[in-house]
This record gives structure tokens, C-alpha cells and sequence, in this order.
């Protein structure tokens, strides 16, 4: 019996369904791995840059009675009445924590709420009065702006911290004064460095690349392993290699000066030079290896064409081998790029401490300074950047060419 019409439909679509099922069944464990080992503890990361626990879970009747505060004098009796009681309601670890979180925003905040917390008041009397009395910075406006501020669910503290700017008056967003604003200039240095490092790759990397691509026999292999073999070593032993290299009576200075270039030992070390010289190293695999995959595939006979046709080297270069070059190079220099700016390891080692980047910090604040709020702040920026940057990159070259480099 022939099926056709509706029924061949039918069976195509029930086919399709199948194929369907079959795929999906076949990425499901990789994709369940993926976002469970990638996308939950990212989306957690994230969140941990907006979230307020840490007051808000503490200060139920402060936020009930501070929302029918107008802001404007100091709050009245039962705004202080509410907040002594949640305070002295929390375990003394609890209230260190608040008091932590507060002084993040307010100097002083810490001693204001442990001291709070011990506080015996007197029920006969009125409990602002008291709490003044104990500390005249209950009487203070700004004291109550910021605990109004940062007793929502969420909060733009650490966002706001991480592109140095701050809630003025408790409501208005300003930039931070020159003491504390610090992170735009460190993200700039991030993206100066990165960006210098790619452009050092970019120089070294593509004639690396186009020998290795037209070497033959024995000397493209031993070339072609030579720059796989650092790309399979660690990072930190191949930024502790520079280390020894690079000091001041290390191999590199001692070898200058026994051959009369320099007189004294160059500072090549804990400095920016340092960390340019030990990044290129390690990046540049990064460069080569999706170049080298396109040199690969240039079509010899239009380079020959065109030098048949009576054009010169640097013409032929220029219109007929760099544009089947060039999704390579942009490859090779969004992996280096990319890359650069999430660097951690080796500025810690080689560098100083003018030469740290944003990743130093994000590891500080999360494990000195136990400050995981304006840490996922900073990662999150990082990440947005990445991402901006992969989109740029898409949107002028393609996504194909970020995978293949073609």
C-alpha cells in the first residue's frame, strides 16, 4: 500500500521527531553536566554581586518601619525600637556580620551594631534616647540613610563599588571619592596590558606562524613541536621559569653582561616588563596554532597569479595572501585577548604591585578579604566584558570564525 498526502507528512514529521529525540538524548548528559558544573555556579556568582542577605534575612521590623520613613529628619521612635530589637534578637556572630556588611558603606558601622548588640536598654524609657545616649552616631542622618538603603532583598552596592561609584544621600548615584576609587583604573590596566600582550603576539606570532606553515620535513616538525611543548606545561612552571631567567643575577642578566651589552643587571623582573615578556610566552600558542590552521589552506595559484600578473611581494602580500589570512589573525587574537584579560597567575608572580590585574582582585576579595559580594561584582564585569568582546568579534567576523578561524 503507497502512502502519500497527509500520511507521507505524518511519517515525515514522526521520522523527524525521532532524529530529534536521538540527538537530544545523546547531548543530554554533556548539556546536564554543562549546567551543572557551569551555568548554576555562574548564575550563583552572579547573583552573589546583587544580593542582600546578609541585612535583609536580619532586619524584618527595621524594614517595615523604616518604609514609612519620609528620609528626610531622623527616623522616628519605632525605626530605633525596631532596629534594637532585630539586632538583639540576632547571635553576636550574626550581628558582626551585619555590622561588617553595613561598614562596607559606612565607616564605623561594625562597632556601631556590636556595640547595639550588647546594649541593655531600659523599657521605661525611650529607646532612641538610649541608643543615642550610648553613641551619638545613632543621631546622625547619614547612619540611617545607609541602613534604609541596604536593607533591601536586593542591593547596587557592589555593582556600584566595582565602577568606583556610590549612593550619595542615600539615593543618588555619584562617583566615589579619589581615595577609594580604584577599579577603573585597575580594569584599565587590565585591558592596556591585555591588549599589549596580544599586539606582542600578533608581531611574533604571525611569521612564527607562516614558517611554520611553509616549513617541510624534520624542521617543521621539531618547529611545529616547539610550540606545542610550552603550550603543554603549566603556567606556573612556565612562569616560574621566567622567574629564574629574569632576575637580577639570574641566566639572562649574567649571560648580557659576559658578553658586554650591559654593565649592570636590567630590572627585568616584578615590573611590567616582566609580565609582558612571561604572558607572551604563555599566550602565544594561543596566536599560532588557529593561524597556522588557515596558512595552511591558502590557495597557492592565486599567490602565483598574481606575481605572474607582475605584482611585487609586499602587493601580493597585502591583496592576495593577508585577506585569506586574516579570519585567522582575528581568531588567534580574540583566544589571545580574551584570554589575557582573566590572567591571574603569572602578573601575581613576575609583576608588581602596580602590575596586578582585575582577577588579583577578585581572588583578594574572596579569600583575604571575605568580601564574596564586591568579588562577584568584579567577575561579573569581567565576564561582561569577555562577552562583549566575543560579541564584537561575531559581529564583524561571524561565530564560524571564532570556532575555525575561517
Amino acid at each position: 500500500m503507497e502512502i502519500g498526502g497527509p500520511e507521507l507528512t505524518r511519517a515525515l514529521r514522526a521520522s523527524r521527531r525521532r532524529q530529534q529525540v536521538g540527538a537530544l538524548t545523546l547531548v543530554a548528559p554533556a548539556l546536564i553536566f554543562l549546567i551543572a558544573v557551569f551555568a548554576i555556579p555562574l548564575a550563583l556568582f552572579t547573583f552573589r554581586s546583587v544580593d542582600n542577605a546578609e541585612t535583609w534575612s536580619v532586619l524584618p521590623l527595621t524594614r517595615s518601619a523604616l518604609s514609612n520613613w519620609d528620609g528626610k529628619d531622623l527616623p522616628p521612635e519605632t525605626v530605633y525600637a525596631a532596629l534594637a530589637t532585630d539586632v538583639q534578637a540576632i547571635e553576636r556572630s550574626a550581628a558582626a556580620t551585619l555590622g561588617r556588611r553595613l561598614n562596607y558603606s559606612e565607616p564605623g558601622m561594625r562597632s556601631l551594631i556590636i556595640s547595639l548588640h550588647g546594649l541593655k536598654l531600659d523599657p521605661a524609657r525611650p529607646v532612641a534616647a538610649q541608643m543615642i545616649a550610648a553613641n551619638v552616631r545613632w543621631g546622625e542622618h547619614r547612619i540611617w540613610q545607609v541602613i534604609d538603603s541596604e536593607s533591601g532583598r536586593l542591593t547596587p552596592y557592589y555593582a556600584l563599588r566595582a565602577l568606583d561609584l556610590q549612593l550619595a544621600d542615600g539615593r543618588i548615584v555619584a562617583s566615589s571619592s579619589e581615595d577609594s576609587a580604584t577599579f577603573r583604573s585597575i580594569f584599565a590596566r587590565t585591558f592596556w596590558i591585555s591588549g599589549i600582550v596580544t599586539l606582542l603576539c600578533l608581531i611574533i606570532g604571525f611569521p612564527v606562524a607562516y614558517v611554520l606553515a611553509t616549513a617541510k620535513g624534520w624542521f617543521g616538525r621539531i618547529l611545529f613541536i616547539s610550540i606545542l611543548l610550552p603550550f603543554w606545561t603549566s603556567v606556573l612552571v612556565r612562569s616560574m621559569s621566567w622567574i629564574l631567567l629574569l632576575q637580577q643575577n639570574g641566566i639572562l642578566n649574567r649571560f648580557l653582561i659576559d658578553i658586554g651589552l650591559i654593565n649592570a643587571p636590567l630590572t627585568l623582573i616584578y615590573n611590567r616588563t616582566g609580565v609582558y615578556i612571561a604572558m607572551v610566552h604563555v599566550l602565544l600558542p594561543l596566536f599560532v596554532l588557529p593561524l597556522y590552521g588557515v596558512m595552511l589552506k591558502v590557495d597557492r595559484a592565486l599567490l602565483r597569479a598574481a606575481a605572474s600578473l607582475g605584482a611585487r611581494p609586499l602587493a601580493v602580500f597585502r591583496h592576495a595572501y593577508l585577506p585569506q589570512v586574516i579570519p585567522g589573525v582575528m581568531a588567534g587574537l580574540v583566544l589571545v585577548f580574551v584570554t589575557a584579560i582573566g590572567f591571574y597567575i603569572t602578573p601575581v608572580l613576575v609583576g608588581g604591585g602596580g602590575d596586578q590585574m582585575i582577577s588579583y582582585f577578585v581572588a583578594f576579595y574572596t579569600n583575604a578579604s571575605v568580601n564574596w559580594g564586591l568579588a562577584a561584582a568584579l567577575g561579573t564585569l569581567l565576564l561582561l566584558a569577555t562577552l562583549l568582546c566575543l560579541g564584537v568579534f561575531r559581529w564583524a567576523f561571524g561565530s564560524a570564525t571564532m570556532v575555525t578561524g575561517r
